[in-house]
């Protein structure tokens, strides 16, 4: 088995919060064995001098679509499953090279790509997947127009979602990703930005559905996300036993104190709007698309600083689409305003560890854990900036034991 030192370590705890200089962390396959000062090194060892750069956690973002290789969902959802798989090994080995060893996708990845990466045959993130998103008829995955038949899309298609009506369809579509492996199940229980016929005030899916959504996902000790923006659809999602609330745009204090009460995460995204704004002339926006947009945009920042302000558990996320997925580490500059740096590291580390259940594995630098971490120049804790520019900061990306990017 090989074994990789990694010496002359300022180890960031994540926890604790603190920094602790010359540290060795020794890994024997695709976990860490030792974190210790005077750990005796094999002969045998890979050896990397870290000469007091900061060794932290990978990072994590708990809202990706890997397979959204553009904007345009309506076109993805005619696109041959494996071309959208090409683009996904791009958009997941780039992301894995900004720093990010999981990810937690929201609709369209399924078991294939997550084995794939798993067996090493993509090179990216590992993936925790929930196969497609579960929308009614109109809600915020089915993407035809007002004035197209009445056909159903495809099951099957390279789209992110599933479209079900009545419980019985809610808890087959359940069964099924739940028996290809999901992680999480995906519910759409307001309307969106890019959907076409819905409006953001609106709820969706009916309670009956969310209590067979969430009731399927318990029995296979799962967990249930919830795309919602409203306080009402916020707290139909809280009340039914969803886990983490994504993007939350709407959020009041009545229903942040109910979601900090149940222990429900929230997790913003908002870079995906900012990019959309700026880059949205390459989709196919409509101007009720817009308006959506601004509506949303306009209230993210306060959301969040109620969240935090409320203590409710936030995590990391971004949810971008297409040539858009360049912009991942651009939510740690427009989180700054708000959460401390701190908060922010633990944003993707620690807190998104707790939400995926993996915080034995993941998201800390521990004897047993995975051997997920990243080498940077700079503090962190000090100025979040130099997570943001991996040409420049970031010299090490390890993904379960294996060395992906070395610049030292």
């Amino acid at each position: 088995m090989t074994v990789i030192v990694l010496k002359s370590a300022l180890v960031l705890d994540v926890v604790s919060g603190e920094l602790t200089p010359d540290q060795s962390v020794v890994i024997e396959g695709r976990r860490i064995v030792a974190v210790d000062r005077n750990t005796p090194i094999p002969s045998s060892a890979r050896v990397i001098d870290l000469a007091g750069k900061v060794l932290m956690p990978g990072l994590c973002d708990a809202h990706v679509h890997v397979t959204a290789a553009t904007a345009d969902f309506a076109a993805l959802e005619g696109w041959p499953q494996s071309y959208v798989a090409a683009h996904s090994s791009h958009i997941l080995r780039s992301m894995l090279l900004r720093g990010f060893t999981t990810v937690r996708d929201a609709g369209g990845a399924d078991h294939g790509l997550a084995q794939a990466v798993e067996e090493r045959l993509i090179v990216g993130p590992r993936v925790l997947f929930c196969g497609k998103a579960i929308s009614q008829t109109g809600g915020h995955a089915d993407m035809r127009l007002s004035g197209e038949g009445n056909a159903d899309p495809c099951a099957c298609s390279a789209g992110l979602g599933r479209i079900c009506d009545g419980v019985t369809e809610v808890r087959r579509a359940c069964r099924e990703f739940i028996r290809q492996g999901a992680h999480h199940i995906k519910l759409m229980v307001s309307g969106g930005v890019i959907s076409p016929t819905d409006r953001i005030s609106s709820t969706q899916l009916a309670d009956d559905e969310l209590a067979a959504a969430a009731e399927e996902a318990n029995a296979a000790e799962i967990y249930c996300m919830a795309h919602a923006y409203t306080p009402r659809a916020i707290r139909r999602a809280v009340l039914a036993g969803v886990r983490s609330i994504e993007h939350g745009n709407l959020l009041d204090e009545t229903t942040a104190e109910l979601m900090r009460e149940h222990g429900t995460f929230l997790v913003p995204t908002l870079v995906t709007y900012y990019a959309l704004a700026r880059q949205g002339d390459c989709t196919a926006f409509t101007a009720t698309m817009r308006d959506k947009l601004r509506e949303v945009q306009e209230a993210g920042l306060r959301a969040l600083e109620l969240a935090v302000r409320t203590d409710v558990p936030v995590v990391f996320g971004t949810d971008l689409l297409g040539p858009m997925h360049s912009r991942q580490l651009d939510e740690f500059r427009i989180r700054a305003e708000i959460q401390s740096p701190l908060e922010l590291v633990r944003s993707a580390t620690l807190h998104a560890a707790r939400l995926f259940d993996m915080e034995n594995d993941i998201g800390v630098i521990r004897p047993g854990a995975f051997a997920d971490l990243i080498a940077v120049s700079g503090n962190p804790l000090r100025d979040p900036s130099v997570l943001q520019c991996p040409e420049k900061h970031l010299h090490l990306v390890v993904k379960e034991g294996e060395v992906v990017v070395s610049r030292l």
